[in-house]
């Protein structure tokens, strides 16, 4: 896909699931667009450009937005907790420093309902689950065209900014989980975690093909329930807002109607200048009905008269309908950080019995 706003549906789609990736492409692969043939002579390391050049990267491709976004959430989210850490005080807290411990204070008593053992590193590992996934899943409550936009006029083609929305992030963090579950259940078990494997549930030497099987497949299954799950509720809430948004520029070219006076005057191009105009208006009308200057049933008939001659009635529509899925997506994003979080646990607390 070159630089540019996709030219159809598929390409829409195809261009909002794209990863930005670093990878070696081989030597002889044929880079040519356009009829024209470009065959490398070397491997090259080099930045894909579209689907078939991640193929044939292969394995050790990087993808740089899904390591850039998360990283970074990740400083953000100790950067932010550490400045007001700093700030507590016997005082009363107030503002975030009272959100933040109430996070704490929340993620503190999940931990101690679901570990039934003793370690010091389990409620920090919640806590920076919990806060971490969530930060990865609300960047999927960002316009799905801004940000990539903003990286295609810097000529950057593809740029995806949930990280939780890509397989090789969720699964990542759940073979991390998986890695801690093994080292704690031969640090405490020791022998007794082969005995586990091997002499469940049928407690006799002749079972034990039967039993190894049937205990690997439920330890296996362990960190693809950790990372499938929420890599696939993210990947779903993801094509729901590309789907919506393509509902949104529907009426784009459809004259003032369909289309708004946007469309109208500037044709399928969205002139900011104008959305500010309107923007600025519906921010005034609305503080004017907070001052019981215009009654609420006048404002809120501007205020869709404003968004249809701006966006006209199709995009209103599918804007709603954005806001729509937005509020419901809070609870999911949410409800998924809280699940992975509740279940490492709860796999750290089976890794910490002493008995199957």
């Amino acid at each position: 896909m070159a630089v540019g706003n996709p030219t159809s549906t598929t390409a829409y789609i195809q261009h909002h699931l794209q990863n930005l990736v670093y990878g070696k492409l081989p030597a002889g692969f044929d880079r040519g667009t356009d009829g024209q043939s470009l065959i490398l002579t070397e491997d090259t390391w080099t930045i894909a450009h579209g689907a078939a050049e991640v193929s044939a990267m292969g394995f050790w491709a990087i993808h740089l937005d899904s390591m850039a976004w998360s990283i970074g959430l990740g400083l953000c989210f100790c950067l932010f907790f550490r400045v007001y850490a700093a700030k507590i005080s016997h005082d009363a807290p107030k503002g975030l420093t009272n959100f933040i411990e109430l996070i704490v204070e929340f993620v503190d008593r999940s931990v101690k309902d679901s570990f039934t053992g003793v370690n010091k590193i389990v409620a920090p590992l919640a806590l920076t689950i919990f806060v971490w996934v969530f930060l990865m899943n609300l960047m999927d409550l960002i316009p799905v065209d801004l940000i990539p936009m903003i990286f295609m006029t810097a000529g950057i083609e593809y740029q995806k900014i949930v990280p939780s929305t890509d397989p090789n992030i969720t699964m990542g963090m759940a073979l991390g989980v998986f890695v801690l579950m093994l080292y704690y259940n031969l640090r405490i078990k020791g022998v007794g975690f082969i005995k586990e494997l091997t002499m469940h549930p049928f407690n006799h030497w002749a079972f034990i093909p039967v039993n190894l099987f049937m205990e690997l497949v439920g330890l296996f299954a362990k960190p693809f329930s950790l990372g499938l799950r929420l890599f696939g509720n993210m990947y779903a809430g993801e094509m729901i807002f590309i789907l919506i948004a393509m509902m949104f520029a529907a009426g784009a070219g459809t004259g003032l109607i369909g289309g708004g006076l946007n469309a109208y005057l500037f044709g399928e191009e969205t002139n900011g200048l104008l959305w500010l105009v309107i923007f600025t208006l519906v921010c005034f009308i609305a503080r004017q009905n907070l001052k019981d200057k215009i009654s609420t049933p006048r404002t809120i008939a501007t205020v869709l008269s404003l968004l249809t001659l701006g966006g006209g009635i199709f995009a209103l529509g599918g804007g709603l309908m954005q806001w729509g899925w937005a509020i419901f997506h809070i609870l999911v994003i949410t409800l998924q950080a809280f699940i992975f979080m509740v279940l490492t646990v709860v796999y750290l607390s089976m890794a910490h019995e002493e008995e199957h």
